[in-house]
């Protein structure tokens, strides 16, 4: 099989979440366990941080990874979803995995998995450990994919966890309120291994305190923690912070959620400095400064276009929406267009709700089968006082938006990661037609 083949044969074979929703989902280690000890444990070559959360695990994940690089060490960097290529998902110093080793990887071991019936993300993971191995990084930074307590991505043992925050998102694996969610993220806390916690609630906080106290893990709630990340503004469109520990940093992340990633990310750094793992301050720095283009992290809060400016996020949960509405409120624009779809497992009303009314929208669906209808969208939305006219895909309707903008006027795309990952596709391909 061919590159493209193998690609078609994990997408058909396996059932993927990201396709078929929550049919996809396994609960449980089992499988994931077996191929680790089939392939000989690989998680155990390299040293790890495990990050997990409802929001801001990717931009976490990257910024912790750029960080490490940084600092001079060969870096894994493991996320979901990918955006415009499979290979995005396993990356080593911002390189993405190899077509040939995927092809390899697949020919190899799929005697051993097919009677196993794995998941997509348990036979990417398994894979993905199993590349860092042979490509001996040094450290590993390790995205939850859901949940945390039965990811399997926990058959891991880190040096560092991370938890971003909680918020209410697919309550139908998680559970339906704060604390159960909160319980099934405190799932990645190890014995004896530093955790730090990004957000709390009260009703939260009591549960990570006890699965720490449970597992003498050593805890770090950021909002607490002497390392204030204090937002000082914008300097050529980058966000600039005073810290306590670091100094003055400046990052290219600039959607509003990043000032609170930005704290849990320096209280993280402290604990790797304070591991004798982060050993310059200078790293930290850089890896803030040049996240995207050390990483490769696309989708938070990108410009795509200038005149008229084009922005793109995947924010796609009411927790997410509550940062994008206070950013697209404080937009200075003649006109606001917004390019909007969602799927099928979130809170709709809930976004909707959030959404700036003085826009005109152009209501999508993503080339998914979790896609909402975009008719479904503007019918919902028109409860909510939110007008515009529907489209098939995302390229018809972002061209259509194109079409009408000035040039002082704003188009947002957004509402899935789905949408977005249309959207870049789609940019992509005309930029290599170009070419």
């Amino acid at each position: 099989m061919n590159y493209t083949e193998t690609l078609n044969y994990l997408y058909s074979s396996t059932p993927v979440f990201e396709k078929i929703g929550n049919t996809a989902y396994k609960e449980g280690l089992y499988n994931s366990l077996e191929l680790d000890r089939h392939l000989g444990h690989p998680h155990q070559q390299f040293k790890s941080i495990h990050v997990a959360g409802t929001n801001g695990k990717g931009s976490t994940s990257h910024t912790l990874a750029a960080i490490l690089q940084a600092n001079g060490y060969k870096v894994g960097l493991y996320t979901s979803p990918h955006l415009v290529d499979f290979r995005e998902r396993i990356r080593v110093n911002g390189r993405c995995i190899e077509e040939g080793y995927v092809m390899e990887f697949v020919q190899k071991h799929r005697s051993f998995f097919e009677p196993l019936h794995p998941s997509f993300f348990e036979l990417t993971t398994a894979l993905a450990f199993q590349y860092f191995a042979d490509k001996q990084v040094d450290i590993a930074v390790i995205e939850v994919g859901l949940g945390g307590r039965l990811d399997c991505t926990n058959i891991i043992t880190p040096i560092l966890s991370v938890i971003t925050n909680i918020g209410i998102d697919h309550t139908q694996f998680l559970g339906t309120t704060l604390p159960e969610i909160a319980a099934e993220k405190a799932g990645i806390i190890k014995s004896n291994v530093p955790v730090v916690i990004g957000e709390t609630l009260p009703e939260t906080r009591v549960i990570f305190s006890q699965k720490a106290e449970e597992k003498a893990a050593p805890v770090i709630f950021a909002e607490e923690n002497d390392e204030k990340a204090v937002f000082k503004g914008s300097k050529n469109g980058r966000m600039v912070y005073h810290t306590q520990h670091f100094g003055t940093i400046e990052s290219e992340l600039t959607g509003f959620c990043q000032v609170k990633n930005t704290n849990t990310i320096l209280c993280a750094a402290q604990q790797l400095e304070t591991m004798g793992i982060i050993t310059t301050k200078e790293a930290v720095k850089n890896g803030f400064l040049n996240v995207t283009k050390t990483t490769g992290l696309m989708g938070r809060w990108q410009t795509t276009n200038d005149s008229p400016l084009v922005i793109c996020d995947t924010g796609h949960n009411a927790d997410g929406w509550k940062y994008l509405s206070q950013q697209l409120s404080r937009q200075k624009c003649e006109n606001m267009l917004v390019v909007f779809g969602m799927v099928d497992d979130k809170d709709v009303d809930a976004i909707l709700a959030l959404l700036p009314r003085r826009a005109t929208y152009f209501f999508t669906q993503a080339d998914t089968h979790r896609a909402i209808p975009a008719r479904k969208i503007q019918e919902l939305a028109l409860q909510h006082h939110l007008t515009g006219e529907t489209f098939n895909n995302v390229e018809q309707a972002y061209q259509t938006a194109l079409r009408q903008a000035q040039p002082n006027d704003f188009i947002f795309v957004g509402g899935s990661s789905y949408i977005v990952a249309d959207f870049l596709t789609m940019l992509q391909q005309k930029q290599g037609k170009r070419q």
